[in-house]
């Protein structure tokens, strides 16, 4: 397996980290500090390609690989955490599905705006009783006539206050368990759909989440996504590409943490010399440079996989296992490298600490990957 980037991936490298380091660092701090929403930067991003990386330019994307997606999370999620789950959200959890199952009138309705970033899209699957157990769905989908009546909520839904529909599932058939999961297409100015207000969470407090409510919503038949019964197989597909998304931005996070504990190791001094030259600091850093890297090439394998159009569940669950507790590890030593300083909101650390940590949990936690692992390994 070749891991040498090409000259495309090594160009969107390029691209995503200059721009990384001009709009979104100087202002990630702002965001977390006031929850503010990264308005301009998510338009920057449309502008840039990046909404639909992997989406053909028929369909309004881009046209690229998931290594160019996965190498363009990293970078943006370097300079911002909350930024890069915004376009990670409208990559792998809307455009994925919707290109993958969509005919071709929702692909015009429904892809190529969110695509081109025109729009912005978010996945709802998880609900109060159905989180890890995403088989126990309890919002309903009623056929009568032309239209689906959905009466139900889901709550955690990352883009939820900002986005402009929604890869909704909901039971369509009780009896049959998760085979009676079906997907739909909604927008969220349905009559009948009600949001909440913005979640208050430990991390990633610029990438706007909210439970949502629906009450006797009418969506018309055509806006089933695939067949009645798809929508468990939708969705666990569409998380198995969207756990590349998360790996890459725990990935990002980790690096920034890593390349600021350097930076300051150089700066502070104690017993009369750098940090850096004393060897407890050295072997935390070669700790952390070693994670980093074994991180990388596992997300890449999984991305390659993708691109090739193999199952790659296990390598996916791989990637987001290792580098969402691998992030924690790093954000923690790089705070650690920091000392009391590293406490202090005067320093970006603390706040990588913090966003590194639901990367363990949102797009399956870590105990659901090590299940997708052990499935696939012990099924020989």
């Amino acid at each position: 397996m070749n891991f040498e980037l090409t000259d495309v991936q090594r160009e969107i490298q390029r691209m995503t980290r200059e721009f990384a380091a001009r709009e979104l660092t100087p202002n990630a701090r702002r965001w977390d500090e006031h929850h503010e929403f990264p308005t301009q930067a998510v338009k920057q991003l449309a502008e840039l390609g990046l909404m639909g990386v992997a989406v053909p330019e028929s369909e309004g994307g881009a046209g690229l690989d998931n290594v160019c997606y996965a190498v363009a999370m990293e970078e943006i999620s370097r300079g911002c955490a909350s930024t890069g789950v915004i376009m990670s959200v409208n990559n792998s959890l809307y455009c994925d599905p919707v290109m993958k199952f969509g005919n071709e009138e929702q692909k015009r309705e429904f892809l190529a705006p969110f695509a081109r970033g025109e729009k912005l899209g978010c996945f709802g699957l998880t609900e109060p009783e159905a989180g890890s157990d995403a088989a126990a769905q309890k919002t309903t989908a009623v056929r009568k006539g032309d239209e689906y009546v959905i009466n139900g909520s889901k709550n955690w839904i990352t883009n939820g206050p900002k986005a402009d529909a929604i890869v909704l599932f909901a039971m369509t058939d009780k009896a049959r368990g998760n085979k009676g999961i079906s997907a739909f297409l909604v927008p969220t100015n349905t009559p009948g759909f009600i949001r909440g207000e913005p979640d208050k969470k430990m991390g990633i407090s610029a990438a706007h989440s909210c439970s949502m409510y629906f009450e006797d919503m009418r969506i018309p038949a055509k806006n089933l996504l695939g067949k009645e019964g798809d929508g468990f197989k939708i969705a666990m597909g569409t998380l198995d590409g969207g756990r590349i998304g998360i790996a890459a931005q725990a990935l990002g996070i980790a690096r920034a943490a890593f390349e600021e504990a350097v930076r300051y190791s150089g700066e502070r001094q104690s017993f009369g010399k750098p940090i850096r030259e004393h060897q407890a600091i050295q072997f935390m850093i070669a700790d952390m440079a070693t994670e980093i890297e074994a991180g990388r090439l596992l997300l890449w394998q999984a991305a390659l996989l993708k691109d090739k159009g193999v199952r790659h569940s296990m390598e996916s669950a791989m990637a987001k296992l290792y580098c969402s507790e691998m992030a924690s590890r790093v954000a923690n030593k790089a705070l650690q490298v920091h000392g009391g300083m590293g406490y202090s909101k005067e320093m970006d650390v603390e706040r990588h600490v913090r966003d590194a940590r639901i990367t363990e949990i949102y797009e399956g936690t870590s105990e659901i990957q090590r299940i997708v692992i052990s499935a696939n390994v012990l099924k020989g």
